[in-house]
């Protein structure tokens, strides 16, 4: 067999396909390839070779092209796209022929007339996310061409792409040419809308698969309810009804979706009537790369719709918005730091605000104060703060300055943040840990579930003030709430220290170590769950595993002692922080 040379090189490989065209060859197979090939003849390879191309391939809707430099290629990819939009500005509906191109930079491998590695295989995969009528590029190639061409560049942050091995960070290429040429405006296909700057998601209509026509108003009426309770989550864009009811009959993919309506996630969903019994599916999709983030199912009586519909809708809601944080907080971490800006600087403050220790703390502020630097209106922001300076204050020496900062704060985030559930719910816990002033304290909680019945983390927060001002059948109901609304949310710690300090109150000093061994699962590295267990073991007399629990403690926090400990209770009756102090005693700590 004869050597064949191998040449491998640094190129810019530039792959394209027609959008739809599987449907369009199915409607008319002769009159597709004809338009076609009248492009590729009239426009495409001719500029290709101006701007020194070279194609590769051909794939009967595809083009592979290699070019000696990233600006060639985004230049071809920019004129072809033009030019497209006035090819197809006199073609009938569903005629027009709209290409999606991907442009990467890297190593590739020439064999002859073949080309392959994992440029190319990169640069496939961004055409593959690429809306109709884009052009998605690799950050490699966003780099050697900002600047240079008339066109701008949308971050849509990492991407994972199937059969590459590590995230790829994308950039949309946006047109920025007058668009107008030796007199009218040229005709211009309407582009996608850009994603949002925060968290943004579409329900789809949830098909009926029961074969009874009733079920089609329970699955849209449910829909409906959903649609309502995510809106309340105030950080969260949600697509109005109208726009996704226009998907309803139709198979869709999801990333379609994601870029039609310009959104990051998608809920899909079921309806299955089974004698007097119905069964609902839903699943969450994270549609600029269709990994499914969450999946449940939930079942009722037929004879209960409306109460079904309401609780499937406070469900789903209530899971998706520790989902969707964590996914966010995820997305923020793999982003650059030269492009974050306010919303990622506070994304990544999160999980050191989230382990409610000092050390910590000190993290999240250093973040948060560029946050309200940038936004001094960001009611989230200053909520976090609060909650941070109320942690430092709690267990740092009781400083007034501290203690001070975090009502102030507090106040802001209640002040700007009237529409905002979440932010209510922590500035109302933090008036009522560092301030003392229960009364705002509830107002705030009351507000914040007027605004969202579904928040897990405005439940948790009440539940454990609702503890301790003596409200334990309260504080164990909606501590009981939050764990079943969100069972896997990184706060899930929160209604768990609740239920421990509603149950030690009450004297259930069993039910009091078991919640706070389950908040310590929940939260390792958070101290008062272990200093309560400890009291609660304390008062069981079961001296060895307090002892454990004090030793892991005392690493947690050090400098703890009986005085500094009881700090982290605000029991509102002195016999019941006369009863905590004790039992720390009891079960070992130091005194100080």
């Amino acid at each position: 067999m004869p050597y064949e040379q191998v040449e491998r090189k640094l190129a810019a490989i530039l792959a394209a396909d027609v959008a739809g065209f599987s449907r369009m060859m199915g409607a008319d197979e002769a009159g597709t390839l004809a338009r076609l090939n009248a492009h590729r003849d009239e426009l495409i390879d001719r500029n290709v070779v101006e701007h020194k191309g070279r194609i590769f391939k051909t794939t009967g809707d595809g083009l592979l092209i290699e070019f000696p430099s990233a600006v060639g290629a985004v230049a071809c990819a920019l004129e072809v796209q033009r030019g497209m939009v006035e090819r197809n500005a006199g073609s009938s509906e569903g005629q027009g022929i709209v290409f999606r191109i991907g442009i990467n930079l890297g190593d590739v491998i020439l064999q002859g007339d073949d080309i392959y590695g994992e440029g190319v295989n990169v640069a496939a995969r961004l055409e593959g996310i690429a809306e109709p009528g884009g052009i998605c590029v690799s950050a490699i190639v966003h780099d050697q061409v900002q600047g240079k061409l008339e066109c701008e560049f949308e971050d849509i942050g990492d991407q994972s792409l199937k059969n590459i091995a590590r995230p790829v960070r994308v950039y949309r290429v946006r047109d920025a040419s007058t668009l107008i040429k030796d007199g009218p405006a040229r005709a211009t296909l309407p582009l996608p809308p850009s994603l949002p700057d925060k968290p943004s998601i579409a329900v789809l209509p949830f098909a009926n698969l029961s074969g009874d026509e009733e079920q089609e108003y329970f699955a849209d009426g449910m829909v409906e309810e959903i649609i309502t309770a995510l809106a309340r989550i105030r950080w969260l864009f949600v697509i109005a009804r109208n726009s996704t009811f226009t998907y309803k009959g139709r198979a869709v993919d999801v990333k379609q979706v994601g870029r039609e309506l310009g959104v990051r996630y998608v809920l899909e969903g079921a309806v299955r009537k089974g004698r007097d019994q119905v069964r609902i599916t839903a699943q969450l999709i994270d549609a600029t790369n269709g990994a499914h983030l969450w999946a449940d199912r939930f079942d009722g009586s037929l004879e209960e719709v409306f109460e079904l519909q309401d609780r499937v809708a406070i469900s789903v809601a209530g899971v998706i918005e520790p989902t969707l944080r964590q996914t966010e907080i995820e997305r923020a971490r793999r982003k650059r730091p030269d492009s974050l800006d306010a919303y990622d600087l506070y994304l990544r403050a999160l999980p050191h605000a989230f382990t409610a220790m000092p050390d910590d703390a000190d993290k999240a502020l250093a973040l948060l104060g560029q946050v309200v630097e940038l936004e001094p209106e960001f009611a989230a922001a200053h909520a976090i703060i609060a909650w941070c300076q109320e942690q430092r204050y709690l267990r740092g020496g009781l400083d007034d300055e501290t203690r001070n900062a975090a009502v102030r704060h507090a106040r802001l985030a209640m002040a700007a943040g009237t529409d905002d559930a979440a932010a209510l719910a922590t500035a109302g816990f933090v008036i009522a840990a560092a301030g003392r002033d229960y009364a705002t304290a509830f107002t705030a909680f009351d507000r914040s579930f007027a605004l969202s019945s579904s928040s897990a983390l405005a439940l948790g927060f009440s539940s454990i003030v609702r503890a301790w001002t003596g409200d334990e059948a309260i504080a164990v109901e909606q501590a009981n709430r939050a764990l079943r609304l969100s069972p896997f949310d990184p706060l899930l710690y929160l209604p768990y220290v609740a239920l421990t300090y509603a149950h030690f109150a009450a004297g259930r000093f069993e039910e009091a170590a078991a919640a706070a061994s389950l908040a310590s699962q929940s939260n390792p590295r958070f101290s008062v769950p272990h200093m309560l267990r400890a009291a609660a073991l304390g008062r069981l007399d079961r001296k060895e595993e307090a002892e454990t629990e004090v030793q892991r403690l005392l690493e947690l926090e050090p400098g703890l002692t009986v005085a500094t400990g009881i700090r982290s209770a605000r029991y509102t009756n002195p016999k019941d922080m006369d009863a905590l102090e004790h039992a720390l005693r009891r079960a070992g700590i130091p005194e100080g």
